[in-house]
Order: C-alpha cells, then sequence, then structure tokens
C-alpha cells in the first residue's frame, strides 16, 4: 500500500500583504505561484499545501487546526484572541520593513487632543476588540463601532474619531486626518496550531521554512562588498567597515594585497564607497544578498 505523503497546511494572507510575502517566500527559496481565480496557490515544496485567507482570519483558523501554520498580524492575534504559538516574528509590511501601527485619529478641525476626550464619543474601526481594550487601560467610556472599510472617510461623515492602520501617514493627511495616539503596534507573525507544533515533522518543516524567510527578511536592508586592498592600507580600510561580524580577508597570489569581503547595511553604501577608494581599495564590487542566516 502507498504511503501517503505529510503535507503541511501553510496560510498565507490574501490582501495588502499578499505581494510582499510572494517576494520574501521567493528570496527564501519558494516559488509560489498566485492564481487570480484560486485561494490555493502553486508552490515548489510538495510537501507543503498553500491556502489564501484574509489577515483577519488567519489566527483563528490556526487555532482550530484548519491550518497547521500560517502568517498573519499580531494585530489580528490581539483581536481575536488566538491561542496559537508565536513561532517567528517577520518584520516586513506592504511598503516598508518597520512595523505598521494602528492610530486613534480625528479631523484636523476637531476639537480632541487626547484620548481623554473621546468619552461618550463614536469610534469607527476594524480593530474593535483592541479599541475597547485600549479605551478601558485608558478609562475612557466611548461607543465603538466595526468599520467594513473607507473607515478614514467616516471622520469626515460624522464619526468621531477613528482607529486605522498606517505605515507612513500619507493616507492619513490625504484625507485631513490628524494622529491622537498609537493604539498598537504590529509586525507579522508566522504562527502555528499548537498541536500542529507538537508533531516533530510538522514542527522541523516550520522551524527550516522560517529560519529562510527569517534570514530574507535580514538581507533586504543589507548589502555585500568585495574589495582588492594593499596590505599598507588594510587597517585604514578595515576602520571605515562596520561589518557585521569581521570582514573576510583573503589573500591574493600578489603577496601585496589581499580580498576584502564584508556585508553592510545598504543604506551606507553611497557613503562609505567613496571613503573606500580614498583609503586605497580598488575593484569594489556591491552585491545583492538574498539571505543573511546567523
Amino acid at each position: 500500500m502507498k504511503e501517503t505523503k505529510m503535507k503541511l497546511k501553510l496560510g498565507m494572507p490574501k490582501g495588502s500583504l499578499q505581494d510582499a510575502t510572494v517576494r520574501m517566500f521567493k528570496k527564501a527559496g519558494f516559488n509560489v505561484g498566485i492564481s487570480e481565480r484560486s485561494y490555493f496557490p502553486s508552490i515548489d515544496d510538495d510537501e507543503i499545501e498553500v491556502i489564501l485567507f484574509r489577515a483577519q482570519e488567519m489566527s483563528r483558523y490556526v487555532e482550530d487546526g484548519i491550518l497547521d501554520c500560517g502568517i498573519t498580524g499580531n494585530d489580528w492575534i490581539l483581536e481575536n484572541s488566538s491561542d496559537v504559538v508565536r513561532v517567528q516574528e517577520l518584520i516586513y509590511a506592504k511598503q516598508s520593513m518597520r512595523p505598521v501601527r494602528w492610530v486613534l485619529a480625528v479631523p484636523n478641525d476637531s476639537k480632541i487632543k487626547s484620548v481623554k476626550d473621546l468619552s461618550g464619543k463614536k469610534i469607527a474601526t476594524e480593530l474593535v476588540s483592541v479599541t475597547k481594550r485600549y479605551l478601558a487601560k485608558n478609562k475612557v467610556k466611548a461607543k465603538v463601532e466595526f468599520s467594513w472599510g473607507a473607515t478614514e472617510v467616516k471622520a469626515a461623515i460624522g464619526v468621531d474619531a477613528i482607529v486605522e492602520v498606517t505605515e507612513t501617514g500619507s493616507s492619513l493627511r490625504a484625507n485631513k486626518l490628524r494622529e491622537v495616539a498609537t493604539v498598537c503596534q504590529s509586525t507579522s507573525q508566522f504562527i502555528a496550531n499548537k498541536k500542529s507544533w507538537q508533531n516533530a515533522w510538522k514542527r522541523a518543516k516550520i522551524e527550516n521554512m522560517t529560519m529562510l524567510l527569517k534570514g530574507a527578511i535580514l538581507a533586504e536592508e543589507k548589502v555585500g562588498l568585495k574589495m582588492n586592498v594593499a596590505k599598507k592600507d588594510l587597517k585604514t580600510v578595515l576602520r571605515l567597515l562596520p561589518a557585521m561580524k569581521k570582514p573576510t580577508i583573503s589573500s591574493l597570489t600578489d603577496d601585496k594585497w589581499c580580498d576584502v569581503d564584508t556585508i553592510i547595511d545598504e543604506k551606507t553604501v553611497k557613503d562609505i564607497i567613496p571613503k573606500l577608494k580614498r583609503a586605497g581599495a580598488q575593484g569594489i564590487i556591491e552585491y545583492p544578498l538574498n539571505k543573511v542566516i546567523y
């Protein structure tokens, strides 16, 4: 009798995080193909079955065991009060590599200056439970109603305030809203069902996947640098390099020269390369990274 191969059921977020997640999986070594009309993407690993779900409901399906694991925001885990294993924080978002914020916002001309001013007021948000807990913590009684979308618009047509997610604040400014307070911050989380986490095969599969994903995320804002350096200039060049660890130094056929290889933050490249050149480095090569595994 043919043995049935085990499968790991993985939930990927449909919607705003979808493209960023597919791109990150590709850097991690997994090619995911999504058909416009299907909720079952293909993946080049026959031990994984991928299903698309909204991030808002992902943690409930993982908790219930419909999925073995999935990716969702910490905000929705809190909103659903889901009892799941938080395997790995994956700091990436739709536009940036930093946490998103859920902010309390009001129209620019509103008299509301702080959360205390919301007593007896009406607030619209998708993040109802978290908002209620935030108000209770601040000892404020206000009406919180669920928003089905276009939340920014509602502050202009009768709702006193909104709680909405933002990365850059540009959408709030475009809708003539100002921030009053941050309700919570959120990052993407790789979560697992508790029973699945106890399964040795599934746990190993999940741990391998999250290690590669974490490596891909760490590589997002870093680049590699290679250069040839005369040994007489080596100390000067090394002082300029903010290496993650220590640079790799290799001998060349010409014993007066060596090869230096290191990893640096991409944002520093434009400043550091001219300094390296003036310090004596030659043949400087900058190259992208797919993964950085510690």
